[in-house]
């Protein structure tokens, strides 16, 4: 009695029970960003529907976390990102909060808004075993400590300990708390997200969650030539066996030789203005800061007013508005660059205006901005002029 308590009905060496806490933990995370994030939550994949309930049934027994639920909750982030409405930011709730209480915010959110399936779980599975998710949504992780414990007695119980942990660690903690948090930025997208780490392995490549925020409905995380993730890798591999296709992919720029600024060219700018505008930030106004303050100490000066150039004005206090508003008039080249940023994205937030006129708004911005002074904004037009759509897979 006493060896079946130690062992259970598979004993094994030390390496094989942290072997199967890691594989099955591996494996949980491949379901939530394979199947509830990246198929169910925004589109962009399409499993196969023998891998889809296999990773329904695997998700909700290993962390009882149900796809409508979960997939409703994080599409409402998405449409309310830092705000009240945010069912899950630390930008609201506070970080040391929201890494104690991580688990404690999607039951919340659920609780406090119980039509939230309805609202925001269009297309999620509505089936006889997701109902009884719903209502019993602890049960699977119940039978699984129960099945650990008799398979590999204590040690199961230990396996079952660290399943139960890992999610709230990985997702909540790792992921929606430090991903609104800490961490380098890609695109100055309108909310705090940032790519916790550039190795998308641990979490299955929700650390590039910054990336994710500017192409919500891109399959692939990674963009840069150093990010790895490893659940495109996963989904590269399903496609190539036919259990997997995917959908869209975050858009690339195409360039060309430079010539007339046409729709098709107004089309590619709009598609890509998340490149658009990180090129612009690079290429224009850094270098700008850079050489205003020469003569100054390049370190926490620099970096403090460069954040300041970067954020979006609605993650900006008004006393840090104000310090921007300031260094954009003390320098006449940066106020220029400045303005003329301003009014390139204004081109795509037009509403109601015809697509010659939007055209035209576009020449006439690449006109007068390669006759500009400033050697890099008119480079920058140039290359601008050169902007094509391609297909990305």
């Amino acid at each position: 009695m006493l060896e079946f308590i130690a062992h259970g009905l598979l004993p094994l060496p030390w390496w094989g029970y942290l072997a199967i806490a890691a594989v099955t933990i591996h494996l949980t995370v491949i379901g939530v960003t394979l199947y509830y994030h990246r198929d169910q939550a925004h589109r962009a994949l399409d499993l196969h529907p023998v891998l889809r309930q296999f990773f329904r049934f695997w998700v909700w027994l290993t962390t009882a976390m149900v796809c409508s639920q979960w997939v409703a909750i994080h599409r409402k982030h998405h449409a309310f990102v830092e705000t009240e409405d945010d069912p899950h930011s630390p930008q609201i709730l506070g970080l040391r909060y929201f890494l104690g209480h991580g688990p404690e915010v999607y039951a919340s959110a659920y609780k406090e808004q119980p039509d939230i399936v309805d609202k925001y779980g269009r297309g999620t599975p509505d089936d006889r075993f997701e109902r009884f998710c719903l209502r019993m949504p602890r049960v699977g992780v119940t039978v699984l400590a129960i099945v650990e414990i008799v398979l590999f007695g204590a040690p199961g119980l230990a396996i079952w300990a660290a399943q139960m942990l890992a999610m709230p660690l990985l997702a909540s903690a790792l992921v929606n708390g430090l991903g609104h948090h800490s961490g380098y930025r890609n695109f100055e997208v309108p909310d705090a997200s940032s790519n916790v780490l550039s190795f998308g392995l641990i979490a299955g490549g929700e650390e590039l969650h910054n990336n994710h925020h500017a192409f919500p409905s891109s399959a692939r995380f990674s963009i840069r030539w150093f990010e790895f993730d490893v659940g495109w890798m996963y989904i590269r591999a399903l496609a190539a066996v036919g259990l997997a296709r995917v959908r869209r992919v975050y858009p690339r720029p195409k360039y060309s030789s430079p010539a007339r600024i046409d729709v098709e060219a107004l089309r590619a700018v709009v598609t890509n203005r998340m490149h658009v505008m990180r090129a612009y930030r690079r290429e224009v106004l850094l270098p700008i800061l850079r050489e205003e303050l020469a003569n100054r100490s390049r370190g926490k000066y620099f970096r403090r007013n460069r954040r300041l150039l970067m954020r979006d004005a609605r993650l900006l206090d008004e006393e840090a508005l104000t310090r921007r508003q300031r260094l954009i008039a003390r320098f006449p080249q940066l106020s220029v660059a400045w303005r003329y940023r301003e009014s390139l994205r204004s081109i795509w937030e037009e509403r109601g205006h015809s697509n010659d006129r939007v055209v035209e708004r576009l020449r006439e911005w690449v006109a007068n901005a390669e006759q500009s002074e400033l050697t890099g904004l008119a480079r920058f037009a140039t290359r601008l002029r050169t902007y094509r759509l391609r297909q990305t897979a």
